[in-house]
């Protein structure tokens, strides 16, 4: 009996969050709704520019010439050892401490945009390099054999199998992206995650947060199955 009564108040605390929750996000969905739109563009924009970068810091440190292959090797250390959210913090504060030059509220969402693009390509590169260095030294010759050049052999050869080989770490790397975008409270661009802490701050509840933990969770699910898709679409030899 007591396991019962226990059982039936722990269902009617749950049932009673879930109606609160649900009560709280039809209140402040366009609130919240536009912090997700902010989120969004963070995503966006971080994938479209740091992934060619990456590209770029890939062939860098995978480049003949020692200073350039040291270059880049240092700055995938630097970027994949420090914290995304000092890399923010150094970006947007770093033109007034180095130069003296004042930046106002208008430059926080480009320095979050330049400090995901910057943190994220040095990830990606590692995974690219990792996925070109894979291929087997025989394709190289073989396409050498057939008059391929170099450029045709990477571009036609080997790069639609590293694509293939990649991609799930690089899903990997943007699922968590999906939860860094939150990361841009750190100066105040209101994203959903800054959005939901003021809410909260003035409701004096936990709810907001939920509630931001209910859209970064769709947005991963939709993320998530987009990716799976592209997966099971190069998996030509399943």
């Amino acid at each position: 009996m007591v396991i019962a009564s226990i059982l039936s108040q722990l269902l009617e605390d749950i049932q009673g969050m879930i109606l609160s929750l649900a009560s709280f996000m039809v209140t402040f969905f366009p609130q919240l709704a536009e912090g997700f739109l902010v989120t969004v563009q963070i995503f966006v924009l971080t994938l479209l520019f740091s992934m060619p970068l990456g590209m770029i810091i890939a062939f860098g440190r995978m480049s003949k010439i020692r200073l350039i292959r040291t270059l880049s090797k240092v700055y995938i250390s630097v970027m994949r050892g420090t914290p995304l959210m000092l890399q923010i913090l150094v970006v947007y504060f770093g033109p007034y401490y180095a130069f003296g030059i004042k930046m106002g509220s208008g430059y926080r969402f480009p320095a979050v945009i330049i400090a995901f693009v910057i943190n994220y390509a040095a990830y990606f590169a590692e995974i690219y390099r990792s996925g070109i260095e894979s291929m087997p030294v025989g394709q190289y010759e073989a396409a050498q054999i057939l008059g391929y050049s170099k450029s045709q052999t990477f571009f036609k050869i080997i790069l639609p199998q590293v694509f293939k080989r990649v991609l799930p770490p690089v899903t990997n790397e943007t699922i968590t992206l999906v939860k860094d975008t939150s990361m841009a409270f750190t100066i105040s661009v209101a994203e959903m995650f800054t959005i939901a802490k003021q809410i909260g701050a003035a409701q004096t509840s936990i709810m907001p947060l939920m509630a931001a933990g209910v859209f970064y969770y769709i947005f991963n699910l939709i993320v998530a199955f987009v990716m799976e898709s592209l997966e099971k679409k190069f998996s030509y030899y399943r």
